[in-house]
């Protein structure tokens, strides 16, 4: 990567849309211009590039992307568009959105700051015609190991030298106890309704090496959890030569000098093995939190949707964990209205969600996604009939979640502080993932916890005392590892 920097005035903004895997990128993408002289940040306003990371995932999200971009174009900086969105759709978003002066796709990254320069130099950067990426990789996952192919996130300097001495192409963006750590990037799962595969690419492992360096690095900027993050968490190390690798890294990473926790998620149900079930049970300092991408448990939908399981194979799983350790967390994602889907689809979902005791829930409303299988697959449920399944659904998720969190009373927790705003304290505790799950606000109580004293990055134990909807309510108890000064 070239060093020679360019005018030091150039203030570059960093907008992230999506997912966590996303923040990753944003930050490889911010070290190479740190790396160039560029002032990062996140504020548009006081920015000559505005660079949105955008997200393709389905309709709303691309939605959100196309707003940011235009609410960048109001601050009178120039826009760029970068991201899966950008990567996804190349010229048709060019020439569909003339506010951003120039679509990014992946293959740009290595050289992002030429690319910024030329923007704010007036040249015109011709939008590439996007391809499938699966296809740029071989088919033989072990055959990957070496690609030069570029995939975000996984970019290394000085590939020659070991990873602990090498320096980590990150810069974060935000200094919160929190991080996640990309594991991989990419798909080879074949899911009827997503599009992620062809335009992520195909599956691609980190070495364990370089993450451990990598997280190394975080816990040194005063990181105390790490999200372990992928498309697909259960397939990590199959294309180095060891499906079993995520089971072995665990422990490794939890025992990192600052690192309290460490959380995987984006699981697969139909990979998820007994020995990782076991590990992330009871490995010390991992959280006993199962995130399992079910999407339905309705066993002739799910095949339908290219994918395997059924209400009771779900049920085993989730007993397996929870007989190891019974107050493990979970959470799930499921998409109503599917193609096909019948009323008796859906009271099989109903009685899976009524019985699973899911912490967190998420629920789709089912749309067509440009190339994906479902979008040409007959049996399309009527609009009218796939709002009325996802309302029922939600508001059961609703009540269903809302006791799970009564169920939490009385039980002891392990809470990261988050933050201490106004005097009050929030944090998470284990079944609790940032953003995505509900959280727990620390209360003053009898026990030998200054709750004013306490600081984001500290790592208590508490008693929950009661609940707002998901939310838990606890009072601390002890100290179990205080953040480091800084």
């Amino acid at each position: 990567m070239s060093v020679t920097p360019s005018s030091p005035s150039r203030r570059v903004a960093m907008l992230t849309l999506g997912c966590a895997r996303n923040e990753v990128d944003s930050e490889e993408l911010a070290a190479r211009l740190d790396a160039e002289g560029w002032q990062v940040g996140t504020d548009a306003e006081n920015a000559d590039v505005v660079l949105v990371n955008t997200c393709g995932f389905v309709e709303k999200a691309k939605q959100d992307s196309i707003d940011t971009l235009l609410a960048a174009h109001e601050t009178g900086a120039k826009v760029v568009a970068a991201g899966c969105m950008s990567e996804r759709y190349g010229k048709e978003l060019a020439q569909s959105l003339p506010e951003a002066s120039a679509v990014l796709g992946f293959d740009d990254y290595p050289d992002i700051s030429a690319r910024l320069n030329a923007v704010l130099n007036g040249e015109k950067l011709d939008a590439h015609t996007p391809r499938d990426r699966r296809e740029l990789l071989p088919i033989t996952p072990v055959a990957r190991r070496d690609t030069t192919v570029v995939v975000p996130g996984h970019a290394v300097v000085d590939a020659a030298t070991p990873a602990h001495l090498r320096p980590v192409l990150r810069r974060r963006l935000e200094n919160g106890p929190v991080a996640s750590l990309k594991l991989a990037s990419g798909c080879d799962r074949k899911c009827a309704f997503c599009a992620i595969p062809a335009f992520r690419g195909a599956f691609v492992s980190r070495k364990p090496d370089e993450l451990l360096a990598e997280a190394e690095w975080l816990a040194g900027t005063g990181v105390r959890e790490l999200v372990l993050v992928s498309e697909n968490s259960t397939s990590y190390g199959k294309d180095l030569g060891d499906p079993r690798l995520l089971e072995k890294l665990l422990p490794q990473l939890a025992a990192i000098t600052g690192i309290v926790r460490v959380r995987a998620s984006y699981l697969q149900p139909a990979e998820t093995r007994p020995g990782l079930v076991e590990a992330i049970a009871n490995t010390p300092g991992v959280a006993p939190y199962f995130d399992l991408s079910f999407q339905h448990s309705s066993e002739p939908l799910l095949r339908r949707m290219r994918r395997f399981g059924s209400t009771d194979r779900f049920l085993d799983l989730l007993a397996s964990a929870r007989q190891l350790s019974p107050e493990a967390g979970a959470r799930s994602n499921f998409i109503v209205g599917f193609p096909g889907e019948t009323r008796a689809d859906v009271d099989e979902l109903i009685r899976f969600l009524s019985e699973a005791r899911l912490d967190a829930v998420g629920v789709f409303d089912y749309s067509d996604e440009d190339g994906t299988e479902a979008a040409g697959l007959p049996g399309k449920v009527r609009k009218s009939t796939i709002k009325k399944r996802y309302d029922e659904v939600v508001a059961l998720v609703d009540e269903l979640v809302n006791q799970r969190a009564e169920e939490r009373i009385g039980s002891t927790v392990e809470v990261l502080v988050d933050s201490v705003e106004d005097g009050e304290v929030e944090g998470r505790a284990h079944h609790q993932a940032p953003e995505v799950d509900g959280s727990t606000m620390l209360v003053a109580g009898d026990a030998g916890v200054d709750l004013a004293a306490l600081r984001p990055g500290d790592f208590v134990r508490a008693t929950v005392t009661g609940t707002e909807g998901v939310d838990l309510v606890a009072v601390p108890t002890e100290m179990i590892s205080a953040a480091a000064a800084r």
